[in-house]
């Protein structure tokens, strides 16, 4: 699944590619896509407005639209845009066309069909499934180390499926929390109220730098992820623990492991992440 660097990859793509453009028409080959709304009504929401900007909260892209509208967008699995001259013939696995001004189309592609867009009132944003609950977003000025503490501090959850919950943080994904733990030194296990201020500290510190550097990167394509121009990210050849396990630690040496937490695969270092006696 694409996470906050990959979807702020896909946001600034489309940026360059359709901000002032205005839809012309939409064909939805696939209507779960598209929230509830039958494809008509998908197509008469959005029919004769133009884009404004897209915007980005967490994984989520928010098309602005005029008409005081936004379409959210949630990549899931393997959502992906990408504009091709107008008329071109859609693939299999293309769901949704949008039909742009100045002879351009909008595909948007899934293999999985995971993916969902819903176009609502500007005022009704934060309502949408996901975003209502979502947590601060992993900068400087909105990840504050006083909400790092009162957060985990309430939870006896093992620190992995807390991060990876939208709810604490918004746009981890199970690449960059093995990441920022092992940085840490933290055990995926430990439980969230365990981490002292110190600890939470150094966290907050990384996820923070982390998340940055795999934006500079344009992301990270371990799978199937490319950018709007059909690109791979870069960040996969900076990665110290995802996908490197029987590799040696870069920090001590010692074979990475890998196990599941919270039904995910997570690979780290048995001796610069000690689990904790409880």
């Amino acid at each position: 699944m694409p996470e906050l660097p990959e979807v702020e990859t896909v946001r600034r793509g489309l940026t360059n590619l359709v901000a002032g453009r205005t839809v012309e028409s939409t064909e939805v080959r696939w209507e779960k896509i598209v929230g509830g709304l039958t494809a008509e009504e998908f197509d008469q929401a959005l029919c004769n407005q133009t884009i404004l900007k897209i915007d980005r909260r967490g994984k989520y892209l928010l098309f602005r639209f005029t008409g005081d509208i936004t379409m959210v967008s949630h990549l899931r699995m393997e959502g992906s845009y990408y504009t091709v001259p107008a008329g071109t013939e859609p693939g299999k696995h293309d769901l949704v066309t949008f039909h742009l001004d100045h002879g351009v189309d909008l595909f948007y592609r899934d293999t999985r069909k995971f993916g969902r867009m819903n176009v609502v009132p500007n005022d009704q944003v934060m309502t949408v499934a996901g975003l209502a609950t979502i947590g601060p977003e992993p900068t400087e000025s909105d990840l504050t180390i006083n909400y790092m503490i009162s957060e985990f501090g309430k939870s006896k959850m093992h620190v992995k499926p807390f991060l990876l919950n939208q709810n604490h943080i918004a746009g981890l994904g199970n690449i960059y929390v093995d990441e920022t733990l092992w940085q840490s030194k933290i055990h995926p296990l430990t439980a969230a109220n365990q981490l002292t201020v110190e600890e939470l500290t150094i966290l907050r510190k990384n996820i923070i730098a982390e998340l940055a550097r795999a934006t500079e990167h344009h992301g990270t394509t371990v799978h199937s992820f490319t950018n709007v121009f059909g690109n791979a990210g870069e960040f996969q050849n900076e990665l110290q623990v995802y996908g490197r396990v029987g590799e040696p630690c870069l920090r001590c040496g010692t074979p990475l492991i890998k196990t599941k937490v919270a039904q995910r695969g997570t690979t780290y270092c048995p001796v610069c992440q000690v689990e904790r006696t409880k």
